[in-house]
């Protein structure tokens, strides 16, 4: 395989990657804050919940960084038509980002009780809006986004905020929203313990239900829709770029690659597979069991949407033949040798500082401890 087309080929394979690292990660820490006026019911019970994830949650913010990097660098058209078309979308989840650390540094400085609510209804909105949005969003490409190009390759989007709420990306910021709550509870299951425990694991159970009744009715409504079709690119030694190609939409066309591929069905049972084992992990109050479950129920739910796209990563309502591919949004070859080099190197890195932070934090939050200590959130 010529090396270039091995590179795009990876770097889509490597984005999935950081979007899923994204999705368990974040979408924890998330779930952590979504939950926090329902299974904590007293301000004690809540401060153990965010000193749960306390040491873990600003390390976790480097899944967004790489995220985004990921995009810049190694497909700057699709950062550059999306970041400017979905502009308050952007915003949304800035301003969401800034509130949320405030909360978790900020909430406790004060005993007043009134101050306190104000905090936990920020963190609540803080978590559960982000992960609305990140599955909203996935669900708007498989709709295709109303965008088009110019001559000269500058993007206008042509749709509104409201649109990109429609029942089908709503219904995939659910499922989204009820994956990070399981991840949430799960990682409350096992550091909380107590009331806090029982009460993760019952909304952990309810999460998962959702999330395999929504992802069952994806399934259906995907395989109902007009999907996008390639039908030629541009020529071998033209400029690889969206005003050279072809695209089609056809009913039920975001099933070609599983039909012409079976082995990747298993790509959406691994997102089955991993939602029952974590209900039934949860059950058995398995919490460690539970998360990583939660984690293959990710990576197969995101993987899913990654494999009926392909290879489109952005395509477009207004124009489908100026939709974005992997083969014409991606960067050079050069780029994407020096971006392999620096995952190679710091990927790994990340994952075990990772892995070492939550080694040396595990077991059960003490409530002495978080009372007889000046710097516990």
């Amino acid at each position: 395989m010529e090396l270039y087309l091995a590179l795009k080929v990876l770097w889509w394979l490597l984005l999935g990657v950081l979007l899923s690292g994204l999705a368990v990660m974040v979408g924890m820490d998330m779930g952590v804050g979504t939950l926090l006026r329902f299974v904590g019911r007293s301000d004690t019970e809540r401060r153990v919940c965010l000193n749960a994830i306390g040491p873990h949650w600003d390390g976790n913010q480097v899944w967004f960084i790489l995220g985004g990097g990921a995009i810049f660098a190694a497909f700057p058209l699709i950062y550059a038509t999306a970041f400017s078309g979905l502009y308050i979308v952007m915003l949304l989840l800035l301003w969401t980002m800034i509130v949320r650390p405030l909360g978790f540094e900020y909430r406790s400085k004060i005993g007043s009780a009134r101050w306190r609510d104000v905090w936990d209804w920020a963190l609540l909105v803080s978590g559960a809006v982000p992960m609305i949005v990140y599955g909203a969003g996935m669900g708007n490409m498989l709709l295709g986004v109303p965008f088009h190009f110019t001559w000269d390759l500058r993007s206008y989007y042509t749709g509104s905020f409201l649109s990109l709420l429609n029942p089908f990306a709503v219904m995939c910021g659910l499922l989204s929203l009820a994956l990070s709550v399981h991840m949430g509870a799960a990682m409350l299951m096992g550091r909380a313990g107590g009331a806090i425990a029982e009460r993760s694991r019952k909304a952990s159970s309810g999460a998962l239900l959702l999330g395999l009744l929504l992802f069952s009715i994806g399934g259906v409504w995907v395989a109902a829709m007009h999907g996008y079709v390639l039908d030629q690119g541009p020529a071998p030694a033209a400029a690889q770029t969206p005003l050279q190609q072809s695209v089609s939409l056809h009913a039920g066309a975001w099933l070609d690659n599983y039909r012409a591929h079976p082995a990747l069905w298993l790509v959406p049972l691994l997102g089955y597979a991993g939602m029952l084992l974590a209900l039934l992990a949860v059950r058995a109050r398995k919490s460690v069991l539970a998360w990583w479950s939660g984690a293959l129920a990710w990576i197969g739910v995101i993987g899913t949407a990654g494999v009926a796209l392909f290879p489109f990563m952005m395509p477009s309502s207004t124009d489908p033949s100026q939709s974005l591919t992997v083969w014409n949004s991606v960067s050079s070859q050069t780029t994407l040798l020096w971006m392999t080099g620096f995952t190679v190197v710091f990927v790994p890195l990340i994952l075990w500082y990772t892995s070492w932070a939550f080694w040396v934090m595990r077991g059960v939050v003490d409530v002495k401890d978080i009372e007889s200590s000046d710097h516990a959130y």
